[in-house]
């Protein structure tokens, strides 16, 4: 027998999946993560799960592993120092950059520019020059360009990104100077820019080429220290990481586009969260998922997550496909605070994290947290991950009175209150971004909750938002590794066109596609997985337009029925279209790979009166009320709990508010509603 795993690395745990390849039967396992070394945590959470499941750890085949090591790296400013090789006078591309300032009127009076990933010091230029049609108008001066790569060699460059004007259109010089950097600076890491980004538009493709360098050499460091451990442990396992679209790499594949998994993390519980909510029958959704440090949410629409063409990771934007999730530095570790001039609650973004953690985890942490103001609420058991943390109430309580100290508040219970409010107000302001200003109303979609955190809020978010059910998935606090260990291998393969629609025949546009199909079909065979699903979509604009909108569709409806995507798409978000033909930009074909097995949880049928394991204190709505106690491993299909109730379990826990109706759905989830509802 073999089996999948599947890893999700957060900023507070570790959650690991165990999946039997033959069965589909699963395990699930949670532990602390390691920030110093998060090898150790990932060995820990296996070892724990493979003795759950009774198997030796080289039963293991394959390891699909979520990690934030690149998205860390961004926001940490811990990349390499990258050396830029760009066409001479275009030294300055990334400085120049676009005139976009975020914020609002004068924003830029107040907004510090941050500093390119590639200093200009450490910016060359080369002799050369392509044509927009790819043909050569300027050869490239290769002993100039050698000197200006022993220039970035004394510079201490440890990684090179080569970035020329128009190579999407013919990339000779590139893979030329790749040649002579290999000679001159041995040991390097390469980045081309025709190769991690072949599109037009040459500040965007240098930044993206940059950027993919600039976490290279530490996400190289991470694949590698971590398969090494794995093997010295007796895991021999093949090592996927998940992609920010949602997809799954070879680590050799990832360690060269490292750019491609920015958001490996958040894309794994979208995942996991779209397979789940089919279980229950819902396909339309909204995500949302509350770590320890930050909380991720997403929409889902046809049981397709929407992919973006942008990733964003704090103050960079780099062109790499994404799921489109937005991040809130919200989370259980999310520190409150009163800041003397105001003297306004404030809640996050800075965390607790794992290391000290809240102050109810008595490993030393003294700031009121999230967490803390659910103990003191009285949300929150004694114990979390399986008993593995122990929560210290008193601590709890000490921490939270001194944001009621510091507001005058006449108890700690209002305080810890106020604390939840404000960061679910947080969060809401996240599912809006989602959501309401992407034109969806988000009463017309399901809110699926997970994370640890994620269902104490779920009901909260849920009144807020206005969307109905609010489905809590079984083991919602290791969703990210369901994620992992369901999702499929993919490849994409893209380039830039620049043509009108109306000039192309239903050949010609077919052609341009499946050449690029064909393309990430071979790369997907050289990493032994076999194409199972192709997916196109397009860049399009109306001819005259700067910028262009990405449409997915179906390659026989051909060019019309691409324009009239397109249509739709500026209609709804716009509200207007143009009488005017269709410009395709850039094309694009994903080829993803077949789905593993994994056998949906189904519940035995209950009589809808589930055995209370007690009840507890609770503070909701101003004062204390009696709310139900329920251990969520005895609950059965269509049992219904009517809140206040807590319902606990091995890795997260669910909060029932009063006036609301959970129900157990044969998959194991639990749908919460307004009671009137309900009735």
């Amino acid at each position: 027998m073999s089996y999948r795993l599947g890893v999700d690395v957060g900023g507070t745990f570790t959650d690991v999946l165990l999946v039997d390849e033959e069965t589909g039967s699963t395990w699930r396992a949670k532990t602390a993560s390691t920030p110093s070394d998060q090898s150790v945590g990932v060995l820990h959470g296996i070892d724990k799960v493979c003795a759950e499941a009774g198997v030796d750890r080289s039963a293991v085949a394959h390891v699909l592993h979520g990690t934030t090591v690149a998205t860390n790296a961004i926001l940490e400013g811990k990349g390499a120092t990258v050396g830029l090789v760009t066409t001479q006078g275009f030294r300055q591309v990334l400085q120049i950059a676009r005139s976009f300032v975020p914020g609002g009127l004068a924003g830029w009076i107040i907004w510090p520019k941050p500093e390119p990933l590639a200093a200009l010091d450490n910016t060359v230029e080369v002799h050369e020059r392509i044509g927009s049609d790819g043909t050569v108008i300027a050869a490239l001066d290769e002993e100039a360009a050698r000197a200006q790569l022993r220039k970035l060699r004394d510079n201490g460059v440890e990684a090179l990104a080569i970035s020329l004007i128009n190579a999407f259109a013919n990339d000779v010089h590139e893979r030329r100077l790749r040649e002579l950097a290999r000679e001159e600076l041995p040991g390097v890491e390469i980045s081309l820019s025709s190769v991690v980004l072949p599109e037009m538009r040459e500040y965007e493709r240098a930044l993206t080429t940059v950027a993919n360098g600039y976490v290279q050499p530490q996400v190289a460091r991470y694949a590698g220290n971590l398969r090494t451990k794995l093997a010295s442990e007796g895991v021999r396992a093949e090592l996927s990481i998940l992609r920010s679209d949602g997809g799954l790499s070879a680590a050799e594949a990832a360690i060269a586009a490292p750019v491609t998994m920015l958001l490996s993390g958040p894309a794994g519980g979208v995942t996991g969260a779209v397979w789940v909510a089919e279980q229950s029958g819902h396909t339309e959704l909204l995500t949302f998922d509350m770590g320890g440090t930050s909380t991720d949410v997403a929409l889902v629409q046809g049981a397709q997550a929407r992919i973006g063409r942008e990733t964003k990771v704090g103050d960079l934007t780099v062109r790499a496909s994404a799921v489109d999730v937005r991040t809130v530095g919200a989370g259980g570790g999310s520190i409150a605070h009163v800041p003397p001039l105001t003297r306004a609650l404030r809640v996050g973004p800075q965390s607790a994290g794992a290391e000290p953690g809240p102050a109810a985890y008595g490993k030393g942490g003294d700031q009121p947290t999230v967490t803390d103001a659910n103990v003191v609420l009285g949300y929150l058991p004694t114990a979390l991950a399986g008993g593995e943390i122990t929560l210290d109430r008193e601590a709890a309580r000490a921490a939270v009175q001194t944001i009621a100290d510091a507001m005058g508040l006449a108890g700690v219970e209002q305080a810890a209150a106020g604390i939840i409010d404000i960061v679910n107000e947080n969060m809401l302001g996240g599912l809006r971004l989602v959501s309401v200003q992407q034109g969806f109303d988000p009463r017309e979609f399901a809110l699926v909750a997970f994370g640890g955190a994620g269902p104490l809020h779920a009901n909260a978010l849920g009144r807020l938002t206005g969307a109905w059910p609010v489905i809590v998935p079984p083991s919602p606090g290791v969703l990210c590794a369901l994620g992992d260990a369901t999702t499929s291998a993919r490849d994409e393969s893209a380039r830039t066109v620049l043509r009108k629609l109306g000039d192309l025949s239903a050949d010609e546009f077919a052609a341009i596609f499946r050449d690029l199909s064909e393309s990430a079909r071979a790369r997907l065979a050289a990493q032994g997985v076999a194409a199972e699903q192709i997916t196109y979509s397009a860049d399009i604009r109306f001819v005259g337009q700067g910028n262009e909108l990405p449409v997915t569709f179906d390659l026989s409806e051909g060019p019309g029925g691409l324009a009239a995507r397109f249509d739709a798409e500026h209609e709804r978000l716009f509200s207007f279209t143009l009488p005017v033909d269709h410009e395709l930009v850039n094309a694009r074909a994903t080829v993803t790979g077949a789905k593993p097995t994994v056998t949906p949880l189904h519940l035995e049928k209950g009589d809808g009166d589930p055995v209370r394991a007690g009840t507890t204190p609770i503070y909701v709505d101003g004062g204390f009320v009696d709310a139900a106690l329920y251990d969520r491993l005895k609950l059965r299909a269509g049992d219904v709990i009517h809140g206040p109730a807590i319902v606990t379990e091995m890795d997260s826990t669910t909060l029932v508010l009063p006036g609301h109706t959970a129900t157990t759905d044969p998959s194991g989830s639990l749908l919460i509603r307004p009671t009137e509802v309900e009735a």
